[in-house]
């Protein structure tokens, strides 16, 4: 199916010259003089090569049929990370490259979209926001507000990130999966 090169976003599969890939970001360029472009890079999924194109906002890119479903995380291991299709209970397993960024903040029964084309996974998308414990950061300091100040902090699964400096080591923790950042204090 064609698509106008603007509308494509991260995680879509665009099928060029016979193969597939999977684009890692999208960024439109509107320039003070010339015409808009849309940059994409991208991840052949036969091979892994990253590739990076440039097409006009108007022209017209091949876009692959790709079945989103959602699938619950169950474990990793050598051969990648396994999840399972809660509606069939089928078993797949992901290898790491497209898991990509994203492992750290795999938890056990964790529900993400797994994009498949052909029976083939290809990209996965995690929950917005997970919840995380701090396992060390600097004490607490004794009158210090939440000021625009942060401090650095080792989250439960080995990621670092920044908090304010009223948060201590035992909290939970509010985190964003696209950036590792801190959100705000858990409220369970």
């Amino acid at each position: 199916m064609k698509v106008i090169a603007s509308t494509l976003r991260k995680g879509n599969v665009v099928d060029k010259d016979g193969k597939l890939y999977v684009i890692l970001t999208a960024e439109n360029i509107h320039p003070g003089k010339g015409t808009p472009v849309t940059q994409l890079d991208m991840r052949r999924i036969s091979d892994g090569v990253k590739v990076s194109e440039r097409y006009r906002t108007t022209e017209q890119v091949e876009r692959a049929f790709v079945e989103d479903r959602e699938h619950t995380f169950l474990y990793s291991d050598g051969e990648g990370f396994h999840f399972m299709n809660p509606e069939t209970y089928e078993q797949l397993a992901v290898p790491e490259d497209v898991v990509g960024s994203s492992a750290p903040y795999l938890q056990e029964g964790m529900a993400v979209m797994l994009s498949q084309h052909n029976g083939v996974p290809l990209t996965i998308e995690l929950p917005q926001r997970v919840t995380l414990e701090i396992v060390e950061t600097e004490p607490a300091m004794k009158g210090q507000t939440a000021s625009s100040s942060y401090k650095p902090a080792i989250l439960s699964n080995g990621v670092r990130t920044s908090v304010p400096p009223h948060v201590a080591t035992g909290t939970r923790v509010v985190i964003l999966t696209a950036d590792g950042s801190y959100v705000e204090r858990a409220k369970d």
